[in-house]
């Protein structure tokens, strides 16, 4: 998705970011140390708007770049793109913080005319169909890497804060996994009724365990809690964490 190289690696996609740019200056040598690290990425719309004016078509988009770090968390880097240069030419500007991006999306948006920024509040955002539905499901052959996999089990199994995660058979049996693979699962979601302030990713991380057997984890990253807190939930299926999903949308009335 996106308007990125699907091939490209995260480090490749980092670069093509810093390059287009104009405040590449701004995003901190950490940032860009940890995406160059990530062991894989994802780009998708966010968000569009559309002007319509005598000199042209003119209008800005967001894009949502999201990069899987080795520890299992995740980095996020909103790029925005408007025609707002001279003869409408692109402009590309990136930010680490949603905070900095929503102040930059205000600014081209007031540049562009049209409704006032407060009167958006309500309007849904324009989004491609490809993010309408929820894509099929993709088979893929595991990668499996020998690197600290049991660390890697704990680490995922610490941070779920629902009750109902994975017990204490789960975590024995886990200790004695050598490899691991992570795959974020393709599961774009809609997103409406006002600016989109949702975030639900859902990642797959498998283990090989030292029998033989494999256990996978489903992991449920999401900010539907009722103070917008980024939280993960972890879950022994994929059935189990899209009912998760569904029932905190449900609990604030937003509509997957």
């Amino acid at each position: 998705m996106g308007h990125s190289r699907g091939d490209a690696t995260p480090s490749e996609l980092m670069d093509g970011l810093l390059a287009r740019a104009q405040n590449g200056f701004d995003i901190s040598e950490s940032v860009l140390a940890q995406a160059r690290s990530a062991l894989m990425h994802q780009s998708e719309l966010r968000s569009c708007r559309q002007c319509n004016e005598r000199c042209g078509q003119l209008g800005y988009s967001t894009y949502r770049h999201v990069f899987l770090l080795p520890d299992g968390s995740s980095l996020m880097l909103w790029e925005l793109e408007h025609n707002t240069g001279e003869g409408n030419r692109p402009l590309y500007e990136l930010y680490a913080d949603e905070d900095a991006l929503t102040l930059a999306e205000r600014r081209v948006h007031e540049r562009l005319g049209g409704a006032r920024w407060e009167e958006l509040d309500g309007l849904p955002l324009w989004l491609p169909d490809q993010l309408l539905h929820t894509a099929e499901p993709v088979e893929s052959s595991r990668a499996y890497v020998a690197d600290n996999s049991a660390d890697h089990a704990r680490r995922v199994l610490r941070r779920a804060e629902n009750s109902d995660r994975p017990g204490e058979e789960t975590e024995r049996l886990l200790a004695t996994a050598f490899a691991h693979d992570i795959a974020l699962a393709p599961k774009p979601r809609r997103r409406s009724g006002g600016p989109d302030a949702t975030w639900c990713r859902f990642y797959e991380h498998a283990f090989l365990l030292a029998g033989g057997d494999e256990i996978v984890l489903w992991e449920l990253e999401h900010n539907l809690t009722r103070d917008g807190r980024l939280v993960c939930e972890v879950y022994l299926d994929e059935v189990s964490a899209e009912l998760a999903a569904d029932r905190r949308a449900r609990a604030l009335g937003v509509d997957l």
